[in-house]
């Protein structure tokens, strides 16, 4: 069954002539009899009583009628998904870090909502590698997410980095070394930390597994903020970005452990599938407005 053939019948109905819906379509009288008697056949029903004039569809190909709307709706809906000079419309689904989203977010979907009015965005947080898979299962449109320089991503997926951000270990001021020492001095300290899956923390076990350390985790939560609170009251070491650092209402009871041996950095990526269809102008300003956010914490910090 063919969707012109579909588009005939509909239209044949509408106009109850098909001498009107040829016009309508710019067809010949001849041509939309033929598409009929196709989709009747494609069917195997009789759509419309013949013996009537104007000509009038069976009970069958009125409710047949009412399906085919439906269809050529969604096909018009298809066509406007991959029209990329159409103005975006319905759902964006966007992804984030929860370690970042309260930092970066909140400007990126006002301006968001300024410049693409017809456009509601929808949020998910995870790992990394979490919303990679989500992208990949057509889950999200695109997806901010912190991975070391040079990720290789899956075939189907584009790959961006539009900025860095460094990680510090910090610790309670009462608990920071004299002077610049090694992570193999401090890390019996043990760790506040997210729980497995986070990136930050298979980095750092990473680096300790390679001097031949073990990971203590003394706690391990969600939240940065939380987790700086407990690493404030003498609880263990924690892995952050700096800019959440900076901006955290503990700062005053932490300090950063400069670290001779460990200094990471991570990217900021922006991945969203190979074709966006008219959703590519919305997802390249989130990842402008995500990057510009994000240097505009490390200026004030």
């Amino acid at each position: 069954m063919k969707i012109d053939d579909i588009d005939a019948f509909v239209e044949v109905i509408r106009c109850q002539s098909i001498s009107h819906a040829a016009e309508t379509l710019q067809l010949t009288q001849p041509a939309i009899t033929r598409r009929v008697q196709n989709f009747e056949q494609a069917l195997g029903v009789e759509l419309f009583d013949r013996n009537t004039k104007p000509l009038k569809p069976t009970l069958i190909g009125t409710r047949v009628y009412e399906q085919c709307r439906l269809i050529l709706r969604e096909m018009d809906a298809l066509r406007e998904l991959v029209a990329t000079d159409a103005p975006p419309t319905g759902l964006l689904r966007l992804g984030v870090p929860q370690t970042i989203g309260d930092v970066v977010l909140l400007d990126a979907l006002k301006h968001l909502r300024v410049e693409y009015p017809e456009l509601r965005a929808q949020v998910a947080t995870g790992w990394g590698s979490q919303l990679v898979g989500k992208i990949e299962r057509g889950e999200l449109d695109a997806a901010a997410a912190l991975f070391p320089a040079g990720k290789i991503f899956p075939d189907n997926i584009v790959g961006e980095s539009i900025g860095k951000m460094e990680l510090v270990v910090v610790c309670a001021k009462a608990q920071l070394p004299k002077r610049p020492c090694k992570l193999a001095d401090v890390y019996q300290n043990g760790w506040v930390l997210n729980p497995d899956g986070c990136g930050f923390r298979a980095g750092l076990q990473r680096t300790l597994s390679d001097q031949g350390l073990a990971l203590r985790v003394n706690l391990e939560t969600f939240g940065t903020e939380l987790q700086l609170g407990l690493v404030a009251d003498g609880l263990g070491l924690g892995l952050v970005p700096r800019p959440l650092l900076e901006r955290s209402a503990h700062r005053d009871q932490l300090a950063a452990m400069p670290l001779k041996d460990f200094k990471p950095v991570m990217d900021l990526w922006l991945i969203y599938p190979h074709f966006l269809g008219n959703l590519q102008g919305p997802v390249d300003a989130f990842g402008k407005l995500v990057a510009g956010s994000l240097q505009k914490i490390k200026s004030a910090a």
